[in-house]
């Protein structure tokens, strides 16, 4: 895993990204990532008391929080994007998680629809604890169909705007095969995950077979979240993780 790079206080390793988030973590050795999901949205501030609470009561420190997955009221433009994400890391700094550069956390943020969130709140949460028979886990972030950390997302989107069959199946083809690359920098793959999330408005059934399924996409189910990516413009986003302790949170 040459491409990762440690955070030790986590007891994990990264993929690096942006400075908003990683493109994905896997567990050290000797210790295994849990999930735990919000049985509603909390928001961003309250989320992140909640998090500090429930690391507290399992006895790890912050710098053990890893991966989150956020849910937004609607996309955000470009410049709105990124004054959120500044807000965001803000938290993680006064961690110890974010050095001002660097950002060891994967993440997805999206967009309900319908029923979305009043303001941008947790939906789900990854912390790293000690378990010396743990089996290998790992947390991809959400990616769109656009490169990260080429500046604007608008100038690098596959086929923008277009959201015909033809016009969506490219975005998949793209959104897989990053999803492929970053696993494959973490050591895994599709035959690894115990989840896979799809974020699109739009139909899949017309590349699904294809796409989803013919590439071991769908070898553990899929998720699929009628919601937007979180930049204007995007269209089809998605996730995966290989993780074997899940919980909810109770409101």
């Amino acid at each position: 895993m040459s491409s990762t790079l440690p955070f030790a206080p986590g007891n994990y390793r990264y993929i690096p990204g942006v400075f908003q988030y990683s493109a994905g973590v896997v567990a050290d050795p000797g210790y295994r990532i849990e999930r735990v999901r919000f049985q509603q949205p909390v928001p961003l501030t309250e989320g992140f008391e909640r998090i500090a609470a429930i690391l507290g009561a399992v006895g790890r420190p912050l710098t053990s929080f890893c991966a989150c997955e956020l849910r937004s009221p609607a996309p955000f433009d470009e410049a709105g994007f990124v004054a959120f994400n500044r807000v965001y890391v803000g938290t993680l700094e006064k961690w110890g998680v974010f050095d001002g550069v660097t950002n060891p956390v994967a993440r997805s943020n999206v967009c309900p629809e319908y029923n979305g969130p009043k303001e941008p709140s947790f939906y789900a949460f990854c912390y790293t604890v000690p378990d010396a028979a743990a089996a290998p886990s790992f947390v991809v972030a959400g990616s769109g169909e656009a490169p990260e950390g080429k500046g604007s997302y608008a100038d690098h989107a596959i086929m923008p705007g277009d959201t015909s069959p033809t016009g969506l199946r490219a975005k998949a083809h793209w959104v897989i095969g990053e999803m492929e690359r970053r696993m494959a920098a973490l050591g895994f793959g599709w035959k690894d995950c115990t989840a896979s999330q799809l974020y699109t408005v739009y139909d899949i059934h017309p590349f699904m077979a294809e796409e989803l399924v013919q590439h071991g996409v769908m070898a553990a189910g899929l998720t699929w979240h009628f919601n937007r990516p979180p930049i204007v413009g995007l269209d089809y986003e998605m996730d995966c993780r290989g993780v074997y302790v899940e919980k909810t949170a109770a409101l």
